[in-house]
């Protein structure tokens, strides 16, 4: 059988042969299958969200509706493994190339993202205290996000986000002598200490703790905040942290990888196809 170098390699003419792998077509098509039906989900989940209920409270913390972050980021995988899948299957240059480019922005932006948190350490501390704080004030008006700043404060042990006083920021737990509410001066429960035997959880056991200092306090609550202790478990968790960026990233990069070669295998049948056509117009001369 007669051969040509086609893309730096010697490439067979026979009709059957062909430079692209099944093994990579067909890996790179399930790769983006499995991340399409999980940003279909991401959708359908966002969407139930944001028509079942109202989310004032956690856009007034967050400044994003988390049912309508969910919503973007699902379109947006949604659009991006379209291109791998039909792009794989179809053999198309310009929609692997598009998923390419797409996956390849976004590893970058989430290295930058990375890179800069860690520079403006302090910035980023300043966000987190402001986003706490706007929790903290609006800790009754959605359950959710109350179910959320229980479950932060008993598994750091902490409460509010300085110091237990925090919570005065809040309406309805507010230390002034003018507040009506039964409960003044208080925390959530979830600021209680916490004993293994405790079969019962008593809510009303951080009622006017507000009004106790610091040593008295510390009998029956946690006085700490919970961004010291946040801060603190991410430098204590750092290779656990690096380990799930790492897991974020691996997919992306495999994505990219598998893309290329996929690509440069396309490019080389194109021109072997090219090639033999030349080669059988020859012939007849």
């Amino acid at each position: 059988m007669a051969q040509r170098l086609v893309g730096g390699s010697c490439a067979p003419q026979g009709e059957d042969f062909s430079f692209v792998s099944p093994l990579v077509k067909y890996l790179l098509f399930f790769f983006n299958m499995v991340f399409w039906v999980i940003s279909m989900a991401m959708v359908a989940v966002g969407v139930y969200a944001r028509l079942m209920k109202h989310a004032e409270a956690a856009m007034a913390c967050l400044a994003v509706d988390p049912a309508i972050l969910l919503i973007v980021v699902g379109i947006l995988m949604f659009f991006i493994t379209f291109c791998g899948c039909i792009g794989s299957l179809r053999e198309n240059i310009c929609l692997l190339q598009t998923f390419s480019i797409c996956l390849t922005v976004i590893f970058l932006l989430q290295l930058a993202s990375g890179v800069l948190g860690f520079v403006f350490s302090d910035k980023a501390r300043g966000k987190v205290s402001e986003i706490v704080n706007n929790a903290i004030v609006h800790y009754r008006d959605d359950l959710d996000l109350q179910n959320l700043i229980d479950f932060g404060q008993k598994e750091f042990s902490c409460c509010g986000g300085v110091s237990y006083k925090d919570w005065s920021q809040n309406l309805y737990f507010n230390c002034t002598a003018h507040n009506p509410s039964w409960e003044r001066c208080s925390v959530p429960y979830s600021c209680c200490l916490q004993t293994d035997d405790q079969s019962v959880i008593n809510t009303m056991c951080g009622q006017g703790m507000q009004a106790f200092n610091y040593l008295e306090a510390s009998e029956f609550i946690y006085t700490n905040g919970c961004i010291d202790k946040l801060v603190n478990w991410i430098h204590s968790n750092l290779f656990l942290l690096g380990g799930v960026a790492l897991g974020l990233a691996i997919p992306q990069l495999v994505g990219i990888l598998l893309s290329q070669v996929l690509v440069n295998q396309i490019r080389d049948q194109i021109k072997l196809l090219l090639y033999n056509q030349q080669h059988r117009a020859d012939l007849w001369y």
